[in-house]
């Protein structure tokens, strides 16, 4: 019998939901509500606070407390929150901040489980301030309780009329998600929504987040159906992790967009390794939105029109716009932004130039802009429009208007009113003027066609669009295996080790090039080997053994950037000329630094090639630990800043799109007659090159530079090869639980083993990875009509089992969310891999709780394997620290029960006849 178990969390195709408490409901949708620090002081905060809650109905009750008083605003007060005849879901807590701590422990006791603090005072006001903090947060984490704060303006949720919150006004409904570290910012956005009549479905100022931070809140508004989009003002990331695992998730069906405080702030100081000088922090928060999917922008303005255009309009495909207008210089003005944004302006194919050519007079553009001209009546917008949408060239329109005396603003609206939900590309307006296109916009509007007063905006949102469509293909697209092994199995770990505890036992932090390019060899990375002289002789002895011309660098434990010393000599021919190259070295490291600073050359055989010099390195960011940079190398590095930032590890799509975003990625795909050098070689060294900064956390910052990318030519086949490399390692003092934790975690090798099925039959079992959607849809491809209704409770095509958006998500997971254990197996007569059998748990939002599901292929049932994956699952819940695991299974599926059952987990009925819950304690 297939053992499968129902994942709630696949809602797509999923017909049955189990209802779940999550505990920011007590915060959100609160039935009872205590104002700690209740007043009737005009003007204060508790008196505010009380206001907005009596007079925005959100169908709860609202208790005043109060030492001092026995009612407040006329509502009776209680003493303590231990007064109240009722049990409180929400306690805010407006008084002195050092009185908090000892309020929280009472909420414990009383089993609040939700708090907002609006009270300051705690780490912006200094030590004093953060020892509160650490007092307060430890007693939330002990009693369960969470916290929004502190030093923040409150929460609304206009959908309910819940505002507790001290602003002076109440949000209007809708269908976006407001987010905020500025109490300040939050009403000035207040102001300027009831007057644009934007609405919210929360509107959080979330202060400190002591507690409760990004990645809480955007779980919870990614699964409140109310909220469409999700509208972020940050000014620190907070738990980067957190922030990272929920947004990719969330970004997937919901647009994430956010404005970031201090864009301008100085980089930080260049440290020892040329990565340091260039990754500045900004950069980074950069390139971890565009690794989950998050849109970032400059300005609030765009932070609300982004919202609106990704509601309303489907995402570009591409960066390409066709830009239709009656008046030449708008046009141009689009241009200019959209160029400068990021943008394309599409080439009209020559159908659409043909297709045009039959409707508008002969003086119109003929090219992109398509103008028109000024007397363009209803019907030649319309049918210029209709051509123009149709080019396949073309990724979106911009149809832009000026009120000319020929032109009827408000009738050609009409007429494009049937475009407004084309399927496959954006439709955006620009209608500028006054009055007379007050009533055209309103219709367009009302259509779902954003109009913009200025064409040069609606550009620049476009060019939004596609940068926001652009992060989540990359989330979507699937990457493959690198031939470049990545086994961890395969790597000289132990010599990589060695050389690293050899030189922490020295004291050393620098490694030598010798010892870098080792490591990098030990990780399968091309490097030009060297031999190790401490004299001229030794230096010509291993020039001649290496074959002239060689070139020789300055051997030193302490000196990193040679040529800055003169210690690099270059294209020697002969042994004199070896010679007269070490003496110069040593002579010149003698003058700049300490005898001790020289201990000899490395002779390395000239590479005589042309080739682009390339930089690959990794440096330490405050925020979000190792990063990654990519970009034009050489001695010039620093001068030409040619580079990208990605967040480790990579895998062949996300090294792909690192290598885009730089200028010398042109230059390597072949220009002036040189052919492309080998960019799948190049991507797969990127990848590898990640999982060394990932594996090897005693590794500080560490370059290859350069890193030489020579295209083939008629007499060489090309290659990558690694010419120079510098590592720093953290000092001895740093302890393991000190060591900067990766941003995204990386793929759990811990997990991976073998296991023997009852025939006999030896199979892997490992966690899923972004490359194994092909062996997924052949996987589903093997299960009978009664695996797939065991497993999701109703039928489900092929087709959409297989769905790529679908697989994208089940394969490219966030481990610190998921946990999903394959089993696969080379079959004896196709000597291909196959998957056999797929579990899944998954962590649920806002608890430490988990849910599992399982699924063994037909051919492979009855082997012990769904037994084995799910005694894994458990066992993985367990070192990951989940208190208790659940799944529904169907009532008719004896063999699921036995599973469980034969696991210790307690199956028991629920309000559905046909299903049963499976749950164990952890």
């Amino acid at each position: 019998m297939q053992a499968s178990i129902k994942l709630t969390t696949d809602t797509a195709y999923d017909i049955l939901q189990t209802e779940r408490i999550n505990p920011l409901d007590a915060i959100f949708a609160p039935k009872t509500v205590a104002v700690i620090g209740a007043s009737e002081k005009p003007g204060s905060v508790g008196r505010t606070l009380l206001w907005n809650l009596i007079t925005n109905p959100f169908n709860g009750t609202v208790f005043p407390i109060n030492p001092k008083r026995n009612s407040v605003l006329g509502i009776k007060a209680y003493p303590s929150i231990f007064d109240v005849p009722e049990k409180i879901d929400l306690a805010i807590i407006a008084t002195p901040a050092p009185t908090v701590p000892q309020i929280i422990s009472d909420c414990v006791k009383a089993g609040i489980k939700g708090a907002i603090i609006i009270s300051a005072g705690f780490k912006e006001a200094g030590e004093k301030g953060i020892a509160l903090e650490r007092e307060v947060l430890e007693i939330a984490h002990k009693g369960k309780i969470r916290i929004i704060g502190p030093n923040c303006l409150g929460v609304m949720s206009p959908m309910s009329g819940l505002n507790a919150t001290f602003a002076s006004k109440m949000a209007q409904p809708g269908n976006v998600g407001f987010l905020s570290q500025s109490g300040a910012l939050c009403t000035s956005i207040l102001d300027w929504s009831l007057q644009e009549k934007v609405g919210f479905s929360a509107f959080v100022s979330i202060g400190s987040m002591l507690d409760i931070g990004w990645g809480d809140l955007i779980y919870y508004l990614g699964d409140d159906p109310n909220t469409k989009s999700i509208v972020i003002y940050m000014e620190s990331i907070g738990d980067a992790r957190s922030f990272l695992s929920a947004a990719r998730e969330v970004a997937l069906t919901k647009p994430i967009i956010v404005i970031k405080a201090g864009r301008t702030a100085a980089a930080a100081k260049a440290a020892a390794s040329h990565t340091g000088s260039l990754a500045g922090s900004d950069a980074v928060l950069d390139a971890a939105f565009r690794r989950c999917g998050v849109l970032r922008v400059n300005s609030i303005s765009d932070l609300f029109d982004m919202s609106e255009v990704l509601a309303k309009q489907p995402r570009p495909k591409g960066s390409r716009l066709t830009i239709l207008t009656n008046a030449g210089g708008p046009g141009v003005l689009a241009t200019d932004t959209l160029i400068e944004s990021g943008g394309k302006l599409a080439e009209i194919s020559e159908a659409v130039i043909q297709g045009l050519n039959g409707i508008l007079p002969p003086q119109w553009s003929h090219n992109n802009p398509i103008d028109i001209l000024g007397d363009a009546d209803p019907k030649r917008y319309t049918k210029a429009l209709e051509i123009a949408a149709k080019d396949p060239n073309s990724d979106g329109l911009l149809v832009i208007l000026t009120p000319q005396a020929m032109t009827d603003p408000t009738k050609i609206a009409e007429e494009l009113k049937p475009y407004s939900q084309m399927s496959n590309k954006p439709i955006l307006a620009s209608w500028m003027g006054g009055e007379d296109v007050a009533e055209g916009q309103k219709i367009l509007n009302n259509q779902g066609i954003p109009t913009y007063a200025y064409p040069d905006t609606a550009a620049r949102i476009f060019s939004y669009m596609w940068k926001y469509s652009y992060n989540l293909q990359g989330i979507y697209e699937t990457p493959v295996l690198p031939s470049l092994e990545c086994d961890i199995n395969t790597r000289d770990c132990v010599l990589v080790e060695t050389i690293i505890n050899e030189a922490r036992k020295a004291g050393r932090t620098i490694l030598t090039e010798f010892e870098s390019k080792e490591i990098l060899a030990a990780y399968g990375i091309p490097v030009v080997a060297g031999s190790i002289a401490k004299s001229a002789e030794a230096a010509i002895e291993c020039a001649e053994k290496i074959g002239y011309p060689v070139v020789l660098k300055l051997y030193s434990q302490t000196i990193t950037h040679k040529t800055d010393v003169g210690g690099v000599q270059l294209n020697l021919r002969n042994a004199e000329a070896v010679k007269r190259a070490y003496h110069l070295i040593e002579t010149a490291v003698l003058e700049k630094a300490k005898p001790e600073d020289f201990l000899g050359v490395t002779v390395q055989k000239m590479v005589k090639t042309s080739g682009y010099e390339l930089i690959i390195g990794s440096s330490l960011d405050p925020q979000f630990g190792p990063v990654l940079l990519f970009g034009a190398g050489g001695e010039l590095v620093e001068v030409f800043q040619d580079s990208s930032i990605a967040l480790p590890p990579l895998n062949t799509t996300l090294a792909r799109r690192m290598m885009e975003q730089t200028k010398i990625y042109q230059a390597l795909k072949g220009v002036r007659g040189r052919k492309s050098v080998d960019m799948t070689a190049l991507e797969e060294l990127l990848v590898v090159f990640s999982h060394l900064v990932v594996e090897q956390p005693l590794i500080k910052e560490i370059d290859i530079n350069p890193l030489l990318a020579i295209p083939p030519t008629a007499d060489y086949p090309g290659g990558l090869i690694a010419l120079d490399s510098r590592i720093v390692l953290h000092s001895v003092d740093v302890k393991d639980e000190q060591l900067p934790k990766l941003a995204i975690r990386p793929y759990p090798h811990q997990y991976v083993s073998s296991w023997k099925m009852k025939n006999g039959t030896s199979v892997t079992i490992r966690p899923i990875r972004p490359e194994d959607e092909p062996l997924i849809v052949k996987f589903h491809q093997t299960l009978s009509a009664e695996s797939v209704y065991l497993r999701y409770f109703h039928l489900i095509k092929l087709s959409q089992r297989i769905a790529h958006e679908r697989l994208t998500r089940i394969c490219f997971i966030d481990y610190d969310r998921e946990m999903a254990l394959v089993a696969e197996y080379e079959n004896p007569e196709t000597k291909e891999t196959e998957i056999l059998a797929v579990g899944r748990l998954s962590k649920l939002h806002g608890n430490n709780a988990a849910e599992f599901a399982m699924l063994v292929s037909d051919k492979f049932q009855c082997q012990g394997l769904g037994t084995e994956i799910v005694r894994r699952l458990v066992e993985v819940g367990k070192t990951e620290k989940i208190c208790c695991i659940s799944a529904e299974i169907l009532g008719d599926n004896l063999g699921m029960q036995r599973v469980c059952e034969k696991l210790g987990f307690k199956i028991s009925h629920t309000n559905d006849a046909t299903v049963l819950r499976g749950e164990i304690d952890l």
